[in-house]
């Protein structure tokens, strides 16, 4: 039997705005179908372009919410940062013994979604998820600052802690051992993540709640996508 809906609560406080009085309307574009590029890696590269140019105000274009779930379906989600994409898929970057890391090994499945807010845009991307190779962990590793490739040692992604404290004294003692100037080696237990899109929908915000919806999904044969509009 359904549950029937809790009764009202003002906990929330007399200070806090109704969510459902919050409404705005989106005018600044629209997509049609003459507008996409050929491919979703080439319309995804201008709409990260527009999100990057400066001014927009998209503060962390490269900002995505990856989501994952259990073996037994439970979801999880979280944002992280884009480190890289091409045709082969997006790609992140993460401790792979992490909750989302550990998902994504015995279900690789997932979602990515863009939330260009300023732009009132936003694309959405559902695949498989795989491993990048050791190599291209490697390079990308080195290309780090200092201190976030001796944050990858430090931190035991996900696990609880009992304070900061233990990560400060983690921090010291690895900075002890690698120290300026001497190479931090990239951690076994870290590495890339690729989604491999099945679909990637780009959205864009219209009056009346009547979105643009545009998504390349692939097809049975290899590298080939259809285009299709879906309803708002």
């Amino acid at each position: 039997m359904p549950h029937p809906d809790p009764p009202a609560s003002d906990e929330a406080g007399p200070d806090a705005p109704d969510p459902a009085g919050l409404r705005q309307s989106y005018q600044t574009g629209r997509l049609e179908p003459d507008q996409l590029a050929a491919t979703w890696v080439e319309q995804f590269a201008r709409w990260f372009a527009d999100a990057t140019t400066p001014g927009t105000g998209v503060p962390e274009a490269n900002a995505t919410v990856f989501a994952t779930a259990s073996a037994d379906g439970r979801p999880s989600a979280r944002t992280v940062l884009l480190k890289g994409f091409d045709q082969r898929g997006f790609v992140i970057y993460t401790n792979y013994t992490s909750r989302k890391g550990r998902e994504a090994a015995e279900n690789p499945f997932g979602s990515l979604v863009f939330p260009w807010y300023a732009l009132e845009r936003q694309v959405v991307a559902i695949g498989t998820v795989e491993r990048v190779s050791r190599a291209e962990t490697e390079r990308y590793f080195a290309s780090r600052p200092r201190g976030s490739q001796l944050g990858a040692w430090v931190s035991h992604q996900s696990q609880i802690i009992e304070s900061r404290d233990v990560l400060a004294a983690r921090d010291a003692e690895l900075a002890a051992r690698w120290p300026t100037g001497t190479p931090v080696p990239t951690p076994p237990f870290w590495g890339g993540l690729r989604l491999v899109p099945d679909t990637v929908e780009f959205w864009q915000g219209r009056t009346n709640r009547l979105h643009d919806r545009l998504r390349y999904r692939r097809a049975c044969a290899a590298d080939r996508w259809i285009v299709e509009r879906l309803s708002p």
